[in-house]
């Protein structure tokens, strides 16, 4: 937790993302000094993975989700740290460490308000590869999500064209989370070449939104939303304590927030996209309002603490009342990769 004049003092703007070289990360860190910080295997997708492993445990009830993820990493320490928190979550990380690569890492600056501010270094090791390994996983996927943050790639850009068109080929729903709107501007014919040709649903905020649109700032998060169901079969909007919107085939449908105190909001996107990715998996998606709530409330649920993950014991209570809420529905799928 730092207040605004950390902020102010390192010349960094409230609430956004940006990308740091290693002189700059080191610059922060000394500054963070005294600061009381947690370290932990994050990233936007695998927080929404660690939610749907958790939400689709065993001991919970019902068939178990296989969840697995694909990405890059280093032979360092804290690659191995990666690895090591995500098989603990019940999430196969299928990528081989990158021998003498340097692990990338993203610094969340959380001020009392509640908004968080992220400095992403990217490390060497930044590039996903097409193999016999991934190659392998989404024949057998229900549901291939790619991480946005990917497309400032330009290797990994081939791969994530060639994933998509197998899931595409094989069947599989293909998701895409927006990510960042400085992503989208500046790799705006790279998101629409997947999106326009393979994508089934797509996660964005109101901002995001509107960038792949390019609509104004005045535009209205309904009006993005339903814009993009036009080339997209479900778009999903949050708009922060506003609410959110799924559009389908053009209409759009309301989601209120679920009531919470807010104790940091990072994370709340991806927690809002496991609950629509465990609609789909558990065969409901057709009941897109109950999809919505089932969503707004694991957002809720982390935005009430600190921290990205979805907690275990949450989970296990979420997917209880889900459960109760989805009586006598069937799981429509059970397997679930992401890149």
């Amino acid at each position: 937790m730092v207040d605004d004049e950390f902020l102010e003092r390192l010349e960094l703007e409230k609430g956004t993302r940006k990308v740091v070289n290693h002189e700059e990360r080191g610059r922060v860190l000394r500054a963070m000094d005294g600061c009381s910080y947690k370290a932990a295997a994050g990233g936007s997708l695998s927080n929404s993975l660690v939610a749907l492993a958790r939400l689709g445990s065993r001991s919970i009830g019902g068939p178990p989700l296989n969840v697995a993820m694909a990405g890059s990493i280093g032979s360092d320490p804290l690659g191995s740290f990666y690895r090591t928190k995500l098989r603990r979550a019940n999430v196969n990380f299928l990528s081989a460490p990158i021998k003498d690569g340097t692990t990338g890492t993203v610094i969340v600056l959380t001020t009392p308000d509640a908004q968080r501010t992220m400095l992403a270094y990217q490390g060497t090791s930044s590039t996903v590869d097409y193999n016999a390994c991934l190659a392998n996983a989404i024949s057998k996927t229900s549901i291939l999500v790619v991480e946005g943050y990917l497309f400032e790639f330009p290797d990994t850009i081939r791969t994530i064209t060639k994933a998509c068109g197998e899931a595409h080929r094989n069947g599989s729903l293909v998701a895409v989370t927006a990510s960042d709107v400085s992503c989208i501007e500046a790799h705006y014919d790279d998101f629409w070449e997947i999106i326009g040709n393979y994508t089934d649903i797509v996660f964005a905020n109101s901002d995001e939104a509107r960038a792949l649109c390019h609509f104004s700032p005045t535009e209205s998060p309904d009006s993005a939303a339903r814009y993009l169901s036009h080339f997209v079969p479900l778009v999903s909007v949050t708009d922060g304590p506003e609410g959110s919107y799924i559009g389908v085939k053009g209409e759009v449908v309301y989601i209120p927030p679920s009531p919470c105190v807010p104790v940091d909001t990072c994370g709340a996107g991806d927690a809002y996209a496991s609950g629509i990715l465990y609609s789909f998996l558990r065969g409901v998606a057709a009941d897109v309002k109950s999809m919505g709530t089932v969503a707004a409330k694991l957002a809720a649920t982390v935005v009430g603490q600190q921290g990205t993950r979805l907690r275990v014991q949450d989970a296990g209570a979420l997917a209880e009342s889900f459960a109760f809420r989805h009586n006598g529905s069937a799981a429509g799928s059970d397997h679930v990769s992401g890149l």
